[in-house]
């Protein structure tokens, strides 16, 4: 892969994708290494979007495989087709030897590609992003070792198919279980957190420009005093910043104001538990003063 940091760097800034010098360089070395990417942080910091972002920069297919508990090689890495096996059966009862249908039935035109298998024979270099694989069990965690250190996966029925292009390979934790020392061994690591506020104000105003440079900051400054108050369990993701956002620019607000901060708090705080913690110990005009706190009116 022909590649410059300086090219990358100009690839995420074309996307819109605002991170840290730190970041694009662990992903410049997985890029550059052919190694998987471990991303682990939060839920809402960025993670999945790296794949999506890294699939744009690269005009690329993006394939997905979403963790989930009980996920099996099955759903991401083959099936057989068995109703066309069954349907071959059928039309050649009579007309072959059981050996040689058999070995046809077996055969890579009756292989349903998953996530994994497609990644792997896939005719140009493509993303492939494992999301959220701390949901899913040690099993499917150990099963993927093959293809995380070879490029390649094994099929009973056909033996071993090595990847074609070696696929960019993202993989994301909310860290809801610890990762096992072979699937870290196996991977470059980066943990991306929330972002500060000089760099949220970077992101809103790439993703919202509309936004007012007052409200932008403002907006900034009130989601990352949410973040700091421990007994909110779930933190406003970037993408709910950016919602929020557009929600106040399609109001026509140019700064937050205590009534619309109330009317508007579910965009950010999803659930009971959270609202309620926030109307206890944070407060509308308490979050709106202090997010203007140094900004000129």
């Amino acid at each position: 892969m022909h590649l410059t940091l300086k090219d990358l760097r100009k690839g995420f800034e074309n996307v819109g994708y605002i991170c840290d010098e730190e970041t694009i360089l662990t992903v410049y070395l997985s890029l550059v290494l052919e190694k998987p990417i471990l991303i682990e942080g939060p839920p809402g910091v960025g993670k999945t979007e790296m794949g999506k972002v890294l699939s744009q920069i690269f005009d690329t297919e993006l394939i997905r495989l979403q963790c989930y508990e009980g996920l099996d090689e099955n759903k991401a890495l083959y099936e057989w087709n068995y109703q066309k096996q069954l349907l071959k059966i059928q039309i050649n009862r009579d007309n072959a030897e059981t050996n040689e249908l058999e070995n046809d039935l077996f055969s890579p035109e009756y292989l349903l590609e998953r996530p994994l298998l497609k990644a792997i024979q896939s005719p140009r270099k493509v993303v492939l992003l494992v999301d959220e694989i701390d949901k899913s069990d040690d099993e499917f965690e150990a099963f993927l070792f093959e293809l995380l250190s070879d490029f390649q996966v094994s099929v009973p029925e056909l033996g071993t198919i090595r990847a074609n292009h070696i696929p960019i390979v993202v993989l994301t934790s909310n860290s809801e279980r610890e990762l096992s020392d072979g699937l870290k061994r196996r991977c470059i690591f980066l943990y991306l957190d929330f972002p500060g506020i000089e760099r949220e104000v970077e992101i809103i105003r790439a993703k919202v420009p509309q936004a007012g440079e007052n409200l932008t900051k403002e907006i900034a400054k009130a989601v990352n005093l949410i973040r700091q108050n421990a007994e909110i369990r779930k933190k406003p993701s970037i993408a709910e910043t950016l919602d929020w956002t557009r929600a106040l620019v399609s109001l026509n607000k140019d700064r937050l104001q205590s009534s619309t901060i109330e009317l508007t708090l579910n965009l950010l705080l999803k659930n009971r538990a959270d609202q309620r913690v926030f109307h206890e110990q944070i407060g509308a005009k308490a979050l709106r003063e202090n997010s203007r706190a140094g900004i000129s009116r």
